[in-house]
C-alpha cells in the first residue's frame, strides 16, 4: 500500500508576491524550533516533518544558522532576520534544513503562524513591511 501525503501552502499571511525575488537562502537549526509551534511533527502516516511558512526568523550569531526570532535572546535571534517564505518538510532526522528567507514585501501579522511583536528597526535586518 502507497500512502500519500501533501502539504499545501499556507501563505495567507503574504499580502502580495512583491519582494520573491530577493528571497535568501538559508539553513535552519532544527534543535532551535518547537514541534507544535513552528514546525508540524512527522507520523506514522506522514513521515516528514515540515516547517510553517512565515515564521519570523532571526540568525544565530554563533553558527550562521537560523532560528526562531526570539526578543528576549541574546544569540543573534533577537534581531529578526526575515520570515520563512513557505513550507519546509524535512527529515525528522536532520539537524539542518535548507529554506527560502523572505527578506522584502508586505506582510499580514496578524495572519503569522506565531504572534509577532515587530521589533524596532535597530532589531531588524530584513525590509519587510508589517501591517
Amino acid at each position: 500500500m502507497t500512502t500519500t501525503t501533501t502539504v499545501t501552502a499556507d501563505r495567507r499571511w503574504l499580502k502580495s508576491p512583491h519582494g520573491t525575488e530577493m528571497n535568501e537562502t538559508i539553513t535552519l537549526d532544527v534543535s532551535k524550533f518547537t514541534a507544535g509551534t513552528h514546525y508540524v511533527a512527522a507520523t506514522a502516516t506522514m513521515p516528514y516533518a515540515y516547517f510553517k511558512s512565515g515564521l519570523p526568523l532571526g540568525k544565530i550569531t554563533a553558527t550562521g544558522l537560523y532560528g526562531p526570532y526570539n526578543s528576549g535572546a541574546s544569540d543573534g535571534t533577537q534581531i529578526l532576520a526575515g520570515v520563512l517564505d513557505t513550507e519546509t518538510a524535512f527529515n525528522p532526522a536532520v539537524t539542518k534544513v535548507g529554506g527560502a528567507l523572505r527578506v522584502h514585501g508586505s506582510i499580514d501579522t496578524a495572519k503569522l503562524p506565531v504572534a509577532l511583536t515587530v521589533p524596532a528597526a535597530a532589531n531588524r535586518t530584513d525590509n519587510l513591511r508589517f501591517a
